[in-house]
C-alpha cells in the first residue's frame, strides 16, 4: 500500500491484483480520483489528455474482469491508455510521461509487461490481438486476448482487414469498440452516421448528439445495428454506457469466455469529468500546462513567427482562391495539418477520409487523373502507412499530386512512432518523386508552389514548431527545379576548407557551426533532383564537404550527395551527418537533437574530430592548430 494524500483507493491500487480485491462498491470512487488524478498531473506537465478522461472506467472493468497481463490487452494508438498506466504500477512515473527517459507516451513492451503491443500509430490492435489469439490455439494456451479500438481507429482498412480475417478463423478473442464520436478531430464517414442514427433511436445520451446525421432513406439497418460485424464473423454486443461500471463489469464477466469473435460496443464521451475538455474535445486531446479547476492554458510566449503549418494552411488557401482546381486531402489530421480554415473556406474541395492514409493517396491518385490539383496534407510518420500507394498508384503513373508532409525529422515528446526520421530516404528511391526541403517558412511557401506547378508527384517535407521569421513574399514564386544556394561563402583564413551541404532545418546550426571553421554553407533545398552541379563545384574547391540532415543516414540526402561523387569519380573526403541507425525515443526535440549531435555544439565537434583523423588527402589540407 502507498499512501497518497487525498487518494484514499488510488494509493492502495499499485497493480491489477489490487483492483481485483477491491470491493465493487469502491470502484465508482476509485475512477473519480483516477480521473482527478490526471486532471491535476496533466495541469501540470501537459500530454494527452481527453482521450484519457473517456477511459477511465473502461480500464478499470478490463484489468478487473481479465487476469492482466496473462490475459492480453491491447490499446489502439495508446494516446488514451494513461489509466491503464496508472493501474498497471506506473502511476507515481506519470509526472515523466513523455519526457527524455520518463514513461513513453504510448504503449511500449520494454516498459511494462502490461504492454502487450507497442503502439503510437491507429487501427493496430484487432490485427495484434488477432496474432495473439492465434498465437494461443497454436500453442494450446488458455489465455484470453482483447483489443480496444476507437470508432476513429475504425475508420482504417486495416481495421476490416482484421475483423475480416478474426472471423473467418473464428479466434477466441474480444473486441471492445469504444464509441466517443471523436479520433483527434469529429469522425467522419458512414460508421459513424450510422452510430449517430443508431443512438439517436435507442435514446442514449452520446456526443454524437452534438452532430446528428442527416436522415437516413434506409432506416432498416438500425433493427440490426451489428449486422455489419455478424456478417464479418463477430457475435454483437451493445451498445452500453461506457462510464457505466456495473454495466461494463456485468458485459465482460459474460463474454470473457465466450467461444469465437465477440465484439463490444460501449459509448463514451471524450473529456468526461472535465467540463472545458467535454464541451472541446478537440481543444483538450493533447495540453500543455493548464488550471485544473477552470481549464484555463497557461499565457504562452508572445505570439512569434508562424508555425510551418500555419504557413502551409495559409498558403493552400491562397493556392485554392486563385485555382478552381486545387483540393485538399487528409486523413483525419484537420487541426494537426493546418486544414480548419481551408475547410471552411472550402468545403466541397475538402477530402478528410478519416484514418484512413492508404485511401487519402489514391484518392488524391484519383483526383489528379481527372485534371484536378489535390495537395495530400499528411504527417511523414503517417505517408509510411500509404507506401505501396505512393509507389503504384501515383508514381508509377506520373501523376501531379503534391504532398505537404508536416512533422519532418525529429517531432519530441511523441517518441519513436512519430519521428519523421526516414522520408528523405523512402522517397528519394521513388522514380518520378521531386522532393524538396525548406530551411524557413518562405522556402516552405516557395517550394509548396514549386510542387503545385509541377506535372509530377512532389513532396515539401517541413518541421514540427515555428519558422526563423523570416518575412514571406508576397507571392509564392516557384523555384528554379533542383537547384541549390550558398548561403554562406568562406573568407580564406581558415585550412583545410570545409563545405557544409545542409538539407531543411540543418541550414540554421550550419551556419552557426560554419563560423568556427569559416566553412561555406550552400542550402542544398532538394533532395531529388538534386543539384550535381553545385556538389561537384563545392568538392572541386575544398577539402572535406559534411552534409546534414534530420533524416536517417542510412539512403538519405547525404548518401544521395555520395552517389553524385562516386558517379564522378571523386574522392574528396565527406562526412554525412543525420540521425542513427536506430529508433529515436521521446524528448524535447532539441533534446534528441543533442543526443544525436545535430545540434550547432554536436557538429562543430563531429567536423573537429574528423578533422583531426589526418586522412583528408589534398596536398593543400593543414590541420587545425
Amino acid at each position: 500500500m502507498t499512501d497518497i494524500p487525498g487518494y484514499a483507493l488510488l494509493g492502495r491500487v499499485n497493480a491489477p491484483e489490487d483492483l481485483r480485491r477491491l470491493p465493487a462498491s469502491d470502484l465508482p470512487a476509485l475512477a473519480v480520483e483516477i480521473r482527478r488524478y490526471l486532471i491535476e498531473t496533466l495541469g501540470r506537465i501537459g500530454g494527452h489528455f481527453a482521450a484519457n478522461l473517456g477511459t477511465v472506467e473502461l480500464s478499470i472493468a478490463l484489468h478487473r474482469a481479465f487476469d492482466t497481463p496473462h490475459d492480453r490487452l491491447v490499446w489502439d494508438v495508446g494516446h488514451q491508455a494513461y489509466p491503464h498506466k496508472m493501474l498497471t504500477g506506473r502511476r507515481a512515473r506519470l509526472e515523466t510521461i513523455r519526457r527524455l527517459g520518463g514513461l513513453a507516451p504510448f504503449c511500449h513492451r520494454a516498459e511494462s509487461e502490461y504492454d502487450t503491443f507497442g503502439v503510437g500509430h491507429s487501427s493496430t490492435s484487432i490485427s495484434a490481438a488477432a496474432g495473439m489469439a492465434a498465437a494461443a490455439r497454436v500453442k494450446h494456451e488458455r489465455r484470453r486476448v482483447v483489443a480496444v479500438i476507437g470508432d476513429g481507429g475504425m475508420t482504417a482498412g486495416m481495421a476490416y482487414e482484421a475483423l475480416n480475417h478474426a472471423g473467418h478463423l473464428k479466434l477466441d478473442m474480444l473486441v471492445i469498440y469504444n464509441d466517443n464520436d471523436m479520433s483527434i478531430s469529429e469522425n467522419v464517414g458512414a460508421m459513424r452516421d450510422h452510430s449517430a442514427r443508431l443512438l439517436a433511436k435507442l435514446g442514449i445520451e452520446a456526443p454524437h448528439r452534438r452532430r446528428p446525421a442527416e436522415h437516413d432513406s434506409h432506416p432498416a439497418h438500425l433493427d440490426e445495428p451489428g449486422a455489419m460485424f455478424r456478417t464479418l464473423g463477430f457475435d454483437y454486443h451493445g451498445p452500453i454506457d461506457g462510464h457505466d461500471l456495473d454495466a461494463l463489469g456485468a458485459a465482460l464477466e459474460r463474454l470473457k469466455d465466450a467461444k469465437g469473435p465477440q465484439l463490444l460496443h460501449v459509448v463514451t464521451v471524450k473529456g468526461k469529468g472535465f467540463e472545458p475538455a467535454e464541451l472541446d474535445p478537440i481543444k483538450y486531446h493533447g495540453v500543455t500546462q493548464f488550471d485544473p479547476v477552470t481549464g484555463a492554458f497557461a499565457r504562452g510566449k508572445p505570439a512569434g513567427a508562424p508555425s510551418y503549418t500555419q504557413v502551409f494552411g495559409q498558403w493552400l488557401c491562397e493556392a485554392a482562391a486563385a485555382d478552381p482546381r486545387v483540393v485538399a486531402i487528409t486523413p483525419a489530421m484537420r487541426e494537426g495539418s493546418g486544414l480548419v480554415e481551408y475547410a471552411q473556406r472550402f468545403p466541397t474541395r475538402y477530402f478528410d477520409v478519416g484514418i484512413a492514409e492508404q485511401h487519402a493517396v489514391t484518392l488524391a491518385a484519383g483526383l489528379a487523373c481527372e485534371g484536378l490539383k489535390p495537395v495530400c496534407a499528411i504527417y511523414s510518420t503517417f505517408l509510411q502507412r500509404g507506401y505501396d500507394q505512393l509507389i503504384h498508384d501515383v508514381a508509377i503513373q506520373n501523376l501531379p499530386v503534391l504532398f505537404a508532409l508536416d512533422r519532418g525529422g525529429l517531432v519530441g515528446a511523441d517518441g519513436a512512432t512519430h519521428h519523421g526520421a526516414f522520408d528523405f530516404s523512402f522517397l528519394r528511391c521513388i522514380p518520378n518523386m521531386v522532393v524538396m526541403a525548406p530551411s524557413d517558412e518562405n522556402e516552405c511557401r516557395r517550394m509548396l508552389a514549386t510542387g503545385l506547378a509541377l506535372q509530377q508527384p512532389s513532396a515539401v517535407r517541413y518541421p514540427r514548431g515555428h519558422g526563423r521569421g523570416v518575412a514571406l513574399d508576397a507571392e509564392a514564386r516557384p523555384l528554379p527545379l533542383g537547384k541549390g544556394r550558398i548561403l554562406r561563402e568562406a573568407h580564406g583564413r581558415r585550412r583545410p576548407r570545409v563545405a557544409l551541404l545542409a538539407f531543411g532545418t540543418m541550414v540554421q546550426p550550419a551556419l552557426e557551426a560554419a563560423e568556427i571553421f569559416d566553412a561555406v554553407v550552400a542550402d542544398m533545398r532538394f533532395v531529388k533532383p538534386l543539384d550535381a552541379e553545385l556538389i561537384l563545384e563545392l568538392a572541386n574547391e575544398n577539402d572535406l564537404l559534411v552534409t546534414l540532415e534530420d533524416n536517417v543516414r542510412l539512403g538519405g540526402a547525404g548518401s544521395a550527395v555520395n552517389e553524385v561523387l562516386v558517379a564522378q569519380h571523386h574522392t574528396v573526403p565527406v562526412l554525412n551527418l543525420g540521425l542513427p541507425d536506430h529508433f529515436v525515443e521521446h524528448g524535447t526535440r532539441e533534446e534528441l537533437l543533442a543526443q544525436c549531435g545535430l545540434d550547432t555544439a554536436g557538429i562543430q565537434r563531429a567536423i573537429a574530430k574528423r578533422l583531426r583523423s589526418r586522412d583528408l588527402d589534398r596536398p593543400s589540407s593543414q590541420h587545425l592548430a
